[in-house]
């Protein structure tokens, strides 16, 4: 199977001034063509390290894609490295690259100066792939067996995340025209509610009997629960696919409705096609999570078509003023009880006309906690037509961490509310 590294130069992302969002892009790209990621590395700006470096990652893998440290300023160090380490003698001018270079900088309103036609200058052994979103372009560069013990290419991209990304077709196009890549089946099933831990546990005697060639990997983040990855690398038979999804019915049989999906989704997007499905409407209240859920359900192209509105009642007055939320609950419940979530939720729809709504009231922390409310907890109201559900979660991480857990929480209570409704 063709094996890929994936490098990014900068010291920006070494200290933490960044975040490396290009190689789980590329790597996504890459397996769904057929292509192994098994090596991911981040190097500084530094000549020896980048050449150093590159070099054991071409003896190690066919393919390796690096981004970053192609800009114009002298810190930018990855090009005069490339030319060293693939024994350039001199630079050429990319025309493509340059007229390239010249629209967005006329776009601007910009005059072309030395420095920006100096992007176009690559090494001589380099192939070029014209960047049309910036002024960097992508270099290829080929060696054979003799240099690192195999045949292997290295892409250098500009470390731009929208120009990394739409410079990806064109190199998976390179690939395919020069590598033979094998299959490789992926399928994915979304969970929310269990933790990693106890999913484990419940799934062990599946796991143990799943057949050699899938591999199971737990893939958790908090705002999206457990992600479960069932693959086969290299597969040839036509009858892996269904191997793989008799898997999946026997994972639906013992999770029910711990799944929310069985592809790489999330909670919101799930929620948004119950609802258009179902031709419903949304409103939300938020305390707690001071308006992260709202974010999350705008996050999904056409929301307009089913979200109607929200309101993030932080202070108490709000809630009794705007939410209408009567004194009496606040002073006898308490603001963080089964009672505020419930009445937050019936007093969004009250005021949106939305079938569905959702509030949360909680502690995120790391302060206010007490014996009966700790910090960490958070109850969720759910109303409709058919009546106010609540429910209360109680989560031990971060203010950060709580608030998002809160959140997705909210979203997944939804969701199993809306699914009830819907089946009977």
């Amino acid at each position: 199977m063709i094996q890929a590294s994936i490098c990014t130069i900068g010291d920006e992302i070494l200290i933490g001034q960044i975040v490396d969002t290009n190689s789980s892009h590329i790597s996504r790209a890459l397996n769904d063509m057929g292509v192994r990621v098994t090596r991911m590395l981040s190097i500084g700006d530094d000549r020896n390290e980048i050449i150093g470096n590159l070099s054991r990652e071409l003896a190690l893998c066919d393919i390796v894609i690096v981004t970053g440290g192609l800009g114009p300023t002298k810190d930018d160090i990855t090009k005069a490295a490339l030319a060293e380490l693939s024994g350039s003698t001199a630079y050429k001018e990319d025309a493509r690259q340059l007229e390239i270079i010249g629209r967005i900088l006329r776009d601007r309103g910009l005059d072309m100066l030395d420095i920006n036609r100096q992007q176009a200058s690559v090494p001589d052994k380099c192939e070029v792939i014209p960047n049309r979103l910036g002024t960097a372009p992508v270099m290829v560069f080929r060696f054979e067996k003799e240099r690192f013990g195999r045949r292997s290419t290295l892409y250098s991209l500009p470390g731009v995340p929208f120009e990394a990304t739409g410079a990806l077709n064109d190199i998976l196009e390179d690939i395919h025209s020069h590598y033979l890549t094998e299959r490789i089946l992926h399928r994915t099933v979304m969970t929310y509610g269990i933790a990693e831990s106890a999913l484990a546990k419940k799934l062990a005697g599946w796991e143990e009997s799943l057949p050699e060639s899938i591999h199971l990997a737990y893939l958790p983040d908090p705002l999206k629960g457990v992600r479960l990855r069932l693959s086969i690398y290299g597969g040839t038979s036509t009858d892996d696919g269904s191997m793989l999804d008799e898997q999946l019915a026997r994972l639906r049989q013992i999770l029910g409705d711990s799944i929310y999906s069985m592809q790489d989704d999330t909670l919101q997007n799930t929620v948004g096609r119950l609802l258009k499905k179902a031709g419903k409407t949304l409103s939300v209240a938020e305390s707690c999570t001071g308006g992260m859920i709202s974010s999350l359900i705008t996050s999904v192209p056409g929301s307009s078509e089913y979200y109607l509105g929200s309101v993030t009642s932080y202070a108490v007055s709000v809630k009794e003023n705007v939410l209408g939320v009567e004194d009496d609950i606040i002073s006898r419940a308490g603001v963080v009880s089964s009672e505020c979530a419930a009445a937050m939720a019936e007093g969004i729809r009250r005021l949106t006309g939305s079938d569905y709504s959702v509030a949360t009231t909680g502690l995120a922390g790391p302060g206010g906690g007490s014996d009966k409310n700790p910090v960490g907890l958070v109850w969720i109201g759910v109303s409709s037509p058919t009546g106010t559900v609540t429910s209360s979660r109680l989560f031990k991480n971060d203010r950060i961490r709580n608030i998002e857990r809160f959140a997705a929480s909210a979203l997944d209570f939804l969701r199993k509310r809306i699914e009830s409704e819907l089946n009977h």
